[in-house]
C-alpha cells in the first residue's frame, strides 16, 4: 500500500470515527463485504458497482481507480471472482486480519444459501415464483452493472482520456460481437496499459 493510498484510508476511517483495528473496525468490514457478497447475484460481474457503492460511495476506503484495478485481477485469477476481490480487498484494509475477514465475510452468505436450498431442492428447482425472483434479481443485477460502467466511461470523457475510452470501446466489442473470451480481453488490456498508459494523468 502506497502512500498516497494510506492517507486516503486514515482520513475516511477518522471520518467514519472508527479506529483501525479495533473491533468495530473489523466488523464494519466484515458486515459490509457479508452484504456484498449476499447481493451478489448474477455472476461475478455484479461486484464491481456493489464495491463501489460501499466501499468507494459510502465509507471511501478505495477510489474508483482501485475498484476496477481489483475487479479486473480478481477476473484473470483463478477461482471465484467475488472471493479473489474480497482477498485483495481485505488486504487492502488490514493486511493479513482483514484478508482472512473479507474472505469468510464473502464465503458465508453462498454458504448459507446453498445449505438451505440443498434441504429444500425440490422446492427451489420447480416453484415458479422462486424462478421470477432470480430472474427479477437478474435483471436488477443488470442495470446496476450497466449504470456503474456509464458513470466510469463518462469520467474518462470528462477527463478526456482517449486510449482507456479506446481500450473500453474495444473490449466491448471484442466481446460483444465477434464473442472473444473475457479473459483474453483482460490481458490485451493489461499489456496495453502496460504499453501506453504509463504517463502518471491516467492514475
Amino acid at each position: 500500500m502506497n502512500t498516497t493510498n494510506t492517507e486516503q484510508l486514515d482520513k475516511a476511517i477518522k471520518k467514519l470515527d472508527i479506529e483501525p483495528g479495533t473491533r468495530h473496525f473489523y466488523w464494519t468490514m466484515f458486515k459490509a463485504t457479508f452484504l456484498i457478497s449476499a447481493f451478489t447475484v448474477g455472476g461475478g460481474m455484479v461486484i464491481i458497482p456493489l464495491l463501489k457503492t460501499k466501499f468507494v460511495d459510502e465509507y471511501g476506503w478505495i477510489n474508483d481507480k482501485e475498484t476496477l484495478d481489483i475487479a479486473a485481477i480478481a477476473q484473470s485469477l483463478p477461482g471465484v471472482m467475488a472471493v479473489n476481490a474480497s482477498i485483495m480487498l481485505g488486504h487492502r484494509m488490514a493486511g493479513l486480519a482483514g484478508t482472512f475477514i473479507t474472505t469468510f465475510a464473502t464465503v458465508l452468505p453462498p454458504l448459507i444459501t446453498m445449505t438451505i436450498i440443498a434441504f429444500f431442492y425440490d422446492l427451489f428447482a420447480h416453484n415458479e415464483y422462486v424462478q421470477m425472483l432470480l430472474k427479477g434479481m437478474q435483471c436488477g443485477a443488470t442495470a446496476v452493472i450497466i449504470n456503474v460502467a456509464i458513470n466510469l466511461v463518462q469520467k474518462l470523457i470528462k477527463k478526456r482520456q482517449l486510449i482507456p475510452i479506446l481500450i473500453c470501446i474495444g473490449t466491448f466489442i471484442a466481446a460483444l460481437i465477434f464473442n472473444v473470451n473475457l479473459m483474453y480481453c483482460v490481458a490485451v488490456d493489461a499489456l496495453i496499459g502496460l504499453m501506453l498508459l504509463r504517463d502518471p494523468k491516467y492514475n
